[in-house]
């Protein structure tokens, strides 16, 4: 494995050169293993990188950013965290794209939960760096985007977003604001709820493969 600045794990594409790319950012106390069960399921050409994140929990997992609880605020992000592991994630595409057989003009970003709110934040910081986003059971945190956005930039990006209708994580109500967000951007979007709780259904996944085959 290369050293890069985030620990992966990858499934090659059957392209030896050119491929298009498809980074996997899981959810809040997992690992790359947990999504990295869809790349078998995901078109071949495809070559998938799924990532660590940063920070180590105890006794075990990882997590993109502190989540804390406190009976005065409650459940609150750390967003300075959160805004070291976008712009970690950002160095990490750069490598990515320079270490593997890639295409620099074909990247996506597939994240879930924590991964997903992440994969938003990237996508709408630095649009350059990618094109298609599959935001699964997320929502936008506007405190990680920048302040002055250039509508041009993200002309080019396509999200999928879904989200569980019965979501006990993170409110349906959250990710319902997504649609609205990107269409004032004028950004290519589709927006699916599915009737289960904080996970994937199979119908969501057969939506986003079809989505993504058509892109790649």
């Amino acid at each position: 494995m290369k050293d890069l600045s985030l620990y992966h794990i990858t499934r090659p594409s059957t392209l030896k050169e050119n491929a298009p790319l498809l980074i996997m950012f899981h959810g809040y106390g997992s690992d790359e293993n947990d999504l990295f069960s869809f790349a078998s399921e995901l078109p071949e050409e495809l070559f998938v990188l799924s990532v660590r994140a940063p920070f180590a929990m105890q006794p075990y997992g990882n997590a993109w950013y502190a989540i804390n609880f406190d009976e005065e605020n409650g459940k609150w992000s750390d967003d300075d965290q959160a805004r070291t592991s976008r712009d970690l994630i950002s160095k990490f595409i750069d490598e990515a794209v320079d270490s593997y057989p890639v295409n620099k003009d074909n990247v996506t970003l597939l994240g879930f939960s924590q991964g997903s709110i992440l994969s938003y934040a990237v996508a709408l910081t630095y649009p350059e760096k990618v094109n298609n986003i599959i935001a699964l059971s997320g929502y936008i945190n506007t405190e990680l985007l920048p302040k002055n956005n250039n509508l041009e930039d993200y002309k080019h990006l396509n999200f999928f977003c879904s989200h569980g209708s019965v979501d006990q994580v993170i409110p349906v109500d959250w990710a319902r604001k997504t649609p609205g967000i990107l269409k004032g951007l004028n950004i290519k979007h589709e927006y699916h709820e599915y009737p289960v709780g904080h996970g994937v259904a199979p119908q969501n996944f057969y939506d986003l493969k079809t989505w993504l085959s058509k892109l790649i």
